[in-house]
């Protein structure tokens, strides 16, 4: 079904997933910390705002760490798709916490606009050329693992991208700062930062509403779904589809597919599966047969 790994291959991936996440996130957050220090000491508010981007990369590679430790959790009897869900409400608080942070970030800004104050150019200079460094360093790590298969090592890989830009800004404001005595250059440096930071909080906030609303997976086609199944060899037509996502990269199907009679209904089921499988990588599918002659839909059935 697409998969010819070992299984000692897959534990060696998943190993070095997990060990490339571990080091980058320790890397990121240790300097989040130093760079939100240095930003209240210099006094400049485009480090504080490069550090609450930081803070994303450090929530980002938490969560893709969180996403691969918790896929080694068993379902219990209370909990019967186990905790993957805790990803996504974790995921939404991080997306809500951007977007507050970023908010503060433009607040302060516009006031620095009108009044802009002494900022210690050469230390935060010193400090977004570390940044660069660092987020240079993870992104290398990063690279050692699986960003090619791997959604959550992708997803953390382009939120350390995105920071690097975070460390340019601040370290083209500091120059400017140096050189010119620009000290408006850091206010707006700090928007151009918080801009990222409010696009990656409302990206991460708008996908973990839309999973907890058991919302269709966005590279699925609800027609395109329906009419394979209804191609399938003695299937006469499909009613009460759904489309969801336990976790994201975890879609899950449930339908009813009614068949003619004297058709071979575990052949029509061990289709179904393999199509949903190789075509729109659905593995967690629940299907119900029925015959023509089934009881059709009431209204006040949920058939679609």
């Amino acid at each position: 079904m697409g998969h010819h790994h070992g299984h000692g291959s897959h534990s060696h991936v998943h190993h070095t997933n997990k060990r490339a996440l571990l080091i980058s996130f320790f890397l990121i957050f240790s300097f989040l910390v130093v760079e939100l220090i240095g930003g209240i000491l210099t006094n400049s508010l485009a480090l504080i705002s490069d550090a609450a981007h930081m803070l994303s990369d450090a929530a980002a590679l938490g969560l893709s760490l969180l996403a691969l430790k918790i896929g080694e959790k068993q379902a219990n009897e209370t909990k019967t798709y186990g905790y993957k869900r805790f990803e996504i409400l974790a995921a939404l608080l991080n997306g809500v916490t951007l977007l507050l942070i970023s908010v503060y970030i433009f607040y302060e800004a516009y006031h620095r606009f009108f009044d802009p104050p002494e900022v210690m150019s050469f230390g935060m200079l010193t400090i977004a050329g570390i940044g660069l460094l660092v987020n240079i360093l993870a992104a290398w790590i990063l690279t050692k693992g699986d960003t090619n298969e791997n959604l959550n090592l992708r997803s953390a890989f382009l939120h350390v991208l995105g920071d690097l830009l975070g460390s340019v800004g601040a370290i083209v404001a500091g120059l400017l700062i140096l050189f010119f005595g620009w000290n408006i250059a850091d206010p707006i440096a700090s928007v151009l930062v918080s801009v990222l930071v409010l696009i990656s909080g409302w990206r991460v906030t708008k996908e973990s509403i839309h999973i907890l609303m058991e919302g269709r997976p966005v590279h699925i086609d609800l027609q395109e779904v329906k009419s394979k199944l209804v191609s399938l060899s003695g299937v006469t037509s499909v009613h009460d589809l759904h489309i969801w996502s336990i976790t994201s990269g975890f879609p899950a199907l449930s339908c009813h597919l009614v068949v003619h009679s004297r058709i071979d209904r575990d052949q029509v089921l061990y289709e179904a599966k393999a199509m949903l499988q190789k075509h729109f990588g659905i593995q967690h599918s629940t299907i119900q047969i029925e015959g023509e002659q089934s009881k059709k839909c009431t209204e006040t059935d949920t058939c679609n």
